[in-house]
């Protein structure tokens, strides 16, 4: 038997039964089970007592007491059952058996201490146990042991695989453990992490003799996923450091200086400097930056961003920045051509609106050199679309982008340009460590000065009126709002409906305003229209759907209210709040509820109404929907790991993160002897595994 062997050939399955398993389970080998591991442990060395069962009993459990009488009961159609009393000191259970043998009624011990275990269900005020577990050896019923339950369904129940059967065939495998595997760790790692073998890890998975040997081999399969993983992204990071070269810019020149020292128009935070330092030390090297920018909505992500794009071009070289909308290019591109005003720096836009004209204009200009900045959207992939020397390419809301999509930015110079990643949605710091370990990450985590935080407030229907009110108080003092509403695709046409609806009341009650429309049905220069009316302060109210989330700035907006809140993710609440407070005054952002919350939508509103940080936001998005989810990859399979939770375990894979980080340090190469097993194992089972391969 190796890890390798069919199932087919362990006693008891066979080949029918093999490729059942295979086509339910996906179990095809003695591998794969191994690694289906128990859903949870049963106690069987507790004992209960029948009195002190609850209304809704454990699932399983052991009772020690006796059977008094047995008989057998006629119901339906002719069909028998078997019952008998069970009596402890403490009060009576009935046990039921619906399929029973002449043989097995013979053989049940009455009036003798025996212990019983089972599932304990209550019908009519009664307790009983179907086809209880019997036990008249009191050393074996009190083994200490745990019994492992594994996860099953009734169309395998059917074909005899059960959880006796699982229990069976696994208790086979692990008495041949030390044959079947080596050790994948040093000795070293082992003894400093306080983790155990591979070989009692794998064994005290599915039989642990209490929960204490559980905890150890738990503690030690996490890891080991852990540490693999975060192997593969250091042997990626280190392999890119050494052998992709980039162009070095050594210098700052008269463009960065000269828009520092006159068009700044605020002084930079510490976070901005911080991280500008970080992306300068990264660019003055002959190697290709590979850098994650996280930073909140309004945190000044696009400010970097353009000092890094002067840099690129004082050391004469083009800039490109890619957003993954038209509504997000078009802000960006708006922002950094009022920010470069006066100026003669080059800067255009390029997205699937751009007319013919336009296009040739930049297409000649980017090949001549002309143009030093483009800001596009996926239109800047085109093949057509050629650099005279492309030398920074920032790609802002990455996760938006497929891997192929971002790898052609790169074949766009001989030498790869520089890479800065930007996301406005914060990322959870275990998925950070987990997910972008191959990305050198800079945070800013800091706001302009001035900038007030946001006030955040939970409104339902009954208060709608008081809501309306205070919206046109701001309005009087001279501020501008937004009305949010949801378009989600199942019920669009009644989202649809239901906006214009709400928009003609808002119009009623705001007589004498002027309201303007932002939706997804609308073409892209009205909607650039639209949002140029609301920005100039021509109108005061936007009714819009969520397609503000990312790309409108008015300073002046102080109010957000969004409707029907508890339909909309936390990171997309987070996101529209980042809409407002651009400015000096103080901010709302008003979340209007129906009555009837789920406890999720609870969770995520009393979150949005404690706390503006992006980061704490994110890690109750994370325990509420899922790494998979957050990161965009639910379908892909990224996130598979067997034992490993990225939103319980933060304390593993950080240790597993310094732990790699100091192997790879010591032995880049995996070269010392006692790296041998861990270079053997990482070769043969994880790589070309690692599905993500250049993140950027």
């Amino acid at each position: 038997m190796t890890l390798e062997t069919s199932i087919e050939f362990l006693k008891g399955i066979g080949p029918e039964r093999a490729k059942f398993i295979k086509n339910v389970l996906g179990i095809s080998t003695v591998e794969d089970l191994l690694t289906f591991y128990p859903l949870r442990y049963i106690d069987k060395s507790k004992i209960y007592n029948i009195g002190d069962l609850a209304e809704e009993p454990e699932a399983d459990i052991q009772l020690k007491g006796k059977i008094t009488e047995i008989q057998e009961i006629s119901y339906g159609n002719g069909k028998n059952r078997m019952s008998a009393k069970f009596r402890d000191q403490t009060g009576t259970l009935e046990l039921v058996w619906f399929r029973y043998s002449k043989w097995m009624k013979e053989q049940i011990p009455l009036n003798r201490e025996i212990f019983i275990f089972g599932k304990v269900s209550l019908f009519n005020g009664i307790f009983s146990m179907a086809h209880p577990e019997i036990e008249t050896d009191e050393k074996k019923a009190l083994s200490g042991s745990l019994l492992p339950i594994y996860p099953g369904s009734e169309k395998l129940a059917k074909r005899g695989i059960n959880n006796k059967f699982f229990q069976t065939v696994l208790s086979e495998i692990t008495l041949n453990l030390p044959s079947l595997m080596q050790e994948n760790m040093p000795d070293s790692l082992i003894k400093s992490l306080k983790l155990i073998g591979r070989i009692p890890a794998f064994y005290h998975i599915h039989f642990p003799k209490d929960f204490h040997h559980f905890e150890h081999a738990n503690r030690r399969l996490k890891f080991e996923e852990a540490f693999f993983f975060q192997l593969g992204y250091g042997l990626k990071k280190q392999y890119q450091k050494i052998s992709v070269i980039g162009n070095p810019f050594p210098k700052i020149g008269e463009n960065f200086n000269k828009f520092y020292s006159h068009n700044l128009p605020f002084e930079l935070t510490n976070a901005q400097k911080r991280v500008l330092k970080e992306i300068r030390t990264d660019m003055k090297k002959p190697i290709q930056m590979n850098r994650l920018l996280q930073g909140d909505v309004g945190s000044g992500k696009t400010m970097v961003a353009l000092l890094a794009m002067l840099i690129a071009m004082d050391n004469g070289f083009q800039s490109c920045m890619m957003a993954p909308t038209e509504i997000l290019a078009q802000q960006h591109f708006n922002s950094i051509r009022e920010l470069l005003v006066n100026t003669d720096i080059n800067v255009r836009l390029l997205t699937g609106s751009t007319k013919t004209a336009e296009r040739k204009i930049i297409h000649a200009e980017l090949l001549s050199g002309e143009l030093s900045i483009l800001v596009g959207t996926h239109a800047v992939l085109e093949d057509i679309v050629q650099f005279k020397n492309l030398g920074l390419a920032i790609i802002d809301e990455q996760h938006r982008f497929g891997v192929a999509q971002r790898a052609k930015l790169w074949a766009k110079n001989k030498i790869p340009p520089h890479i800065l990643v930007m996301t406005a949605t914060p990322i959870p710091r275990t998925l950070a460590m987990s997910f972008y370990s191959d990305l050198d990450v800079s945070v800013i985590d800091e706001m302009p000065v001035g900038r007030k935080p946001i006030i955040t407030a939970h409104r339902r229907e009954k208060d709608r009126l008081s809501v309306f009110r205070f919206a046109k108080d701001e309005i009087e003092k001279g501020r501008q709002i937004y009305f949010v509403y949801p378009l989600i695709e199942e019920s669009e046409t009644l989202d649809y409906k239901n906006l214009m609806e709400n928009f003609d009341h808002i119009v009623a009650f705001f007589e004498g305003k002027n309201v303007t429309m932002l939706h997804g049905r609308m073409k892209p220069a009205e909607k650039e229209a639209a949002m140029s009316y609301f920005a100039s302060g021509k109108a005061e109210i936007m009714v819009a759907t969520t397609v503000i989330e990312v790309g409108v700035n008015v300073p002046n907006a102080s109010v957000m209210i969004i409707e029907s809140a508890e339909r909309f993710g936390l990171s997309q609440l987070h996101q529209l709040r980042g809409r407002v407070g651009r400015g000096a005054e103080q901010s709302f952002c008003i979340l209007m509820t129906s009555d009837k919350l789920s406890t999720e939508s609870r969770t995520r509103i009393k979150t949005m109404t404690e706390t503006n940080d992006g980061f704490k936001i994110s890690e109750v998005d994370m325990q509420l929907r899922g790494p998979g989810d957050i990161l965009g990859t639910q379908q892909s399979g990224v996130v598979d790991f067997k034992k490993l939770d990225l939103t319980a375990d933060g304390k593993i894979i950080k240790a597993s993160k310094a732990a790699v980080d100091h192997l790879l340090k010591k032995d880049p190469h995996l070269q010392n002897p006692e790296n041998a097993g861990l270079k053997n194992y990482y070769l043969k089972l994880y790589k070309g595994k690692n599905k993500w391969s250049r993140i950027s």
